[in-house]
């Protein structure tokens, strides 16, 4: 059984979970997570070929790239600390190292990923923040990469918005460690946006 890792303040900072958000705002429902739009955020859904369902949310903003996903979790123990040593071996397969460090979450890894040759050179690594919170009953994944992974300004506001993010674990019995379903935003009630614009 391991300890939940969260920020001491997560139930009024965030990430929220569903039971905590200001039912006021006007959150973006993409089931599992809810995003809080800003200006200069642009969203994208990340679909899996084989099943076609929404298996992780892309987030752009301020020069950052930060991929969400939202996990089933037990109750009364946390999944960050058995993750991270799991995305560790992973990256290490690949080639790549980790550093773990303290972030403004708690326990972080910061990683350099190799990049496939004929992407912007061969033998060429990118930086990527792994971050983690356990929330009740769920366990919220976020990736940041761009800026945010390197300048401590956007990686403020990357962090911001992480925090700004609501949890739907909902009631329904879910094994540890499943996604958290999710799907596409339905359009706002009385928005007739045209999108691509």
């Amino acid at each position: 059984m391991s300890a939940k890792s969260a920020p001491a303040d997560r139930d009024v900072d965030g990430p929220l979970d569903e039971s905590e958000a200001n039912p006021v705002r006007p959150y973006v429902d993409l089931g599992g997570v809810k995003i809080l739009p800003r200006e200069g955020l642009h969203l994208r859904l990340e679909i899996e070929e084989g099943s076609k369902r929404v298996v992780a949310i892309g987030l752009d903003y301020a020069g950052s790239t930060l991929q969400v996903q939202a996990f089933a979790a037990p109750r009364s123990s946390g999944l960050w600390h058995e993750i991270r040593t799991q995305i560790a071996d992973q990256i290490a397969k690949q080639g790549g190292s980790t550093t773990p460090r303290e972030g403004p979450f708690g326990p972080e890894l910061v990683a350099e990923i190799p990049v496939a040759a004929g992407q912007t050179g061969a033998g060429s690594t990118r930086l990527a923040r792994f971050i983690g919170v356990d929330g009740p009953r769920w366990f919220l994944r976020g990736v940041i990469a761009g800026e945010g992974a390197i300048k401590p300004e956007a990686a403020a506001q990357i962090e911001d918005l992480f925090r700004s993010i609501v949890v739907v674990r909902g009631s329904a019995p879910m094994p540890p460690r499943d996604l958290i379903p999710l799907r596409m935003p339905a359009a706002p009630a009385g928005s007739a946006e045209p999108t691509g614009a």
